[in-house]
Order: C-alpha cells, then structure tokens, then sequence
C-alpha cells in the first residue's frame, strides 16, 4: 500500500510514491500526481528509521477499493484492476487501488484521495453513502495467523467495493487499468493470479454480490 503521511518509501513499501520502488502490497508502486483538487498528497516523509520503529510496535491502517462498473440497476458489471510491472521486471501484475489512511484523516478521504491518484482525476467514483466495509482484510508479519502476509507489519486494511462513472486512467508506474466483465471465463483467472491478498480481496467482493 502507499506511504502515507511523512514517511520515507524504501524500495518494497506498500506504496513507494511517484518515482520510488516498491507498491501496495509489496510490489509495483503508485506515485501521486498533483491534480489541484482537494484529494492531494499529505506533506512531508516520517524517516525511515521512524516508520520501522513504529511499524513494529502498532498496526498501520490501510483502505483498499474494488473498482466496478455497475448497470443502472446496480449490478457490477465489470471489475476493474491494475496492472503494473513486477519488482524484478519479469513479470505483469495485477492490484486493486490501495493506501494507508493518514493520521486524521477521514476514511471517505482516504478512498476518494487514493482513488484520484490511482485511477486520476476523471474517475468520477461514486463514493458509498456508508463506510462499513465489506471486509477487513488483516495483514501479520507472522505467516499463518490469517492468509494475508507481510513480513514489514501488522496492517489493517479496510476494503470497498466502489462504482466508477468516469474515465479512469492509469497512472505513474500503472501501465494500464483493464475492465474485466464479471460474466467473462477469465475472472477466476484474474482473482487467482493476483498476489499480496488483492486476489482474495477480489474474490469475497465477487462472492458478496453473488457472482464467483
């Protein structure tokens, strides 16, 4: 997920910004853009011995969006992910928009701020009139605890599921956003080929709205 709120990315931070390493998750990286609106950047970098420190003594909270298209009765209709080129270059990988909530920030900011940046400013996301999410995912540093892993830190991440109704357009080191219909014979493909959990993020957003 992204650094958040005055922290130094290292290379495999969840959400190394623009012209870093590293991204959400562990991999791949999601720079933020200035796009003049209310939805930028927090200022300033925690030091990186600071955010180690703090990393093992608290858990860090993140929010996670399933983007979708949706019908006009509401039904999801395609799912959006992003694809983006693996650490060691090797491969393409896909992710969910993603980053970490900063200190006093609103939830809905936080989704609105890392939507902007993820998917730009034309997105036009139709934020939920409810920030229940539909599933908190738990991230250990300890493997076996839950299915979520991350060697770094106790993360918390809050996952939405969030309607698109505007142009979205990839970002930074994202090379492209691709919409897969949820009917398609390639979905299960796609939830189980992406890695750092945003496949089982994917999956129970899909098993909610009864279509996996």
């Amino acid at each position: 997920m992204r650094v958040m709120g005055g922290e130094i990315p290292g290379e495999d931070d969840f959400d190394a910004p623009n012209g870093s390493d590293g991204g959400d998750f562990g991999s791949g990286g999601f720079g933020g853009d200035d796009y003049g609106n209310d939805f930028l950047e927090p200022d300033g970098w925690l030091p990186e011995y600071e955010l180690n420190y703090i990393r093992t003594r608290t858990p860090m909270p993140y929010v996670v969006v399933v983007p979708v298209h949706t019908d006009q009765l509401g039904r999801i209709e395609e799912v959006g992910t992003l694809l983006r080129v693996s650490d060691d270059g090797a491969v393409v990988e896909r992710a969910l928009v993603a980053g970490r909530v900063t200190y006093g920030e609103e939830l809905r900011h936080a989704v609105m701020r890392h939507i902007t940046r993820d998917l730009g400013p034309f997105a036009l996301p139709a934020m939920p009139h409810t920030m229940q999410p539909f599933m908190v995912a738990e991230y250990f540093p300890m493997q076996g605890i839950t299915p979520f892993y991350d060697k770094r830190q106790h993360a918390i991440a809050l996952c939405y599921v969030v309607t698109m109704t505007g142009e979205c357009q990839a970002k930074d080191e994202t090379i492209d956003v691709e919409w897969t219909h949820v009917a398609s014979d390639g979905i299960r493909s796609i939830v189980d080929q992406m890695p750092y959990g945003h496949g089982r993020i994917l999956a129970q957003a899909l098993n909610d709205a009864g279509l996996l």
